[in-house]
């Protein structure tokens, strides 16, 4: 009974992965070939991109999710309270392992909602599935931080990009890379408090951000570090630019190395808590091997 019970509780979660899947697999067909530079015409003419490709080895999943624990880098607040899980049920107890947990929204890797810094914006749970399957780029900044961990992209760095990369596909998910995510261990050096207490980290600008929303219509940003502004950002305007557009961010996402610049799709899946400002997130890529 017992295992009958476990295999009929892993059907959904099964079904769950295959739609997600699928759908990364669709939007594969769909934007990976034209996004790595052919045209629509030529990527119409493609082999389709099947499930058998996955098991066969030909397409790679990346999880760009750091695992959610009391040791996460967080937002220093006053308020702040630190994760926390307690078991409720044991299996030598109670037949059934059970627990409990507490977390900030916005710890870990996680979705900043459009409500998080705007009225009369989406919260997690209203956010739109569509918005959550999309194309995605990297911009690699890792060079310039290296010198100036106050670095701000701007829209003369991705012009840039796009003149090596091709144009930024419509409707993506575009993530900065910094090469923060080195630190993520040492909390310390991650948040990068001076001895005012002031962050020094890197972020986008306001004109990046205002740019990528109206010239190439992000449905979000992502980067490696605490926030989508950079450390010194004392009215947070990139937060602003973007939840004020409808969009979300993403931070403390993990292994931007492993990706290429483009030619990829990812799957956002936050916790779907009812008005919430945000909350974890499972970020997976999915890419020609």
């Amino acid at each position: 009974m017992a295992a009958e019970r476990n295999q009929n509780q892993m059907r959904p979660a099964t079904a769950l992965v295959g739609v997600t899947l699928l759908l990364c697999l669709v939007g594969l067909q769909s934007h990976s070939r034209w996004a790595l530079g052919e045209s629509k015409d030529e990527a119409a003419k493609s082999p389709p991109i099947t499930f058998d490709d996955l098991v066969a080895g030909r397409l790679q999943i990346v999880d760009l999710t750091w695992t959610l624990d009391d040791k996460n880098p967080y937002w220093p607040a006053e308020n702040y309270e630190p994760f926390r899980v307690t078991t409720i049920a044991t299996l030598e107890k109670n037949g059934v392992l059970s627990k409990a947990i507490y977390t900030p929204e916005h710890l870990g890797t996680h979705l900043d909602a459009p409500n998080h810094f705007e009225k009369n914006q989406p919260s997690v749970d209203e956010i739109l599935p569509v918005n959550l399957f999309a194309p995605a780029i990297v911009i690699d900044v890792t060079v310039p931080v290296e010198t100036n961990a106050d670095f701000r992209l701007a829209v003369a760095d991705i012009i840039e990009w796009e003149k090596s990369h091709g144009r930024i596909p419509d409707g993506s998910v575009v993530f900065l890379m910094t090469g923060w995510g080195r630190h993520w261990t040492n909390y310390a050096r991650y948040k990068n408090q001076d001895a005012t207490g002031k962050m020094h980290f890197p972020g986008y600008s306001e004109e990046a951000a205002r740019w990528l929303v109206s010239q190439r219509h992000v449905r979000g940003i992502g980067i490696d570090t605490l926030s989508i502004d950079y450390g010194l950002s004392k009215d947070f305007v990139v937060h602003h630019v973007i939840n004020g557009a409808g969009r979300y961010g993403l931070e403390n996402v993990a292994k931007l190395e492993k990706l290429p610049a483009r030619g990829f799709f990812v799957s956002v899946a936050p916790i779907k808590v009812r008005s919430g400002s945000g909350g974890p997130v499972r970020i997976m890529a999915v890419l020609p091997r």
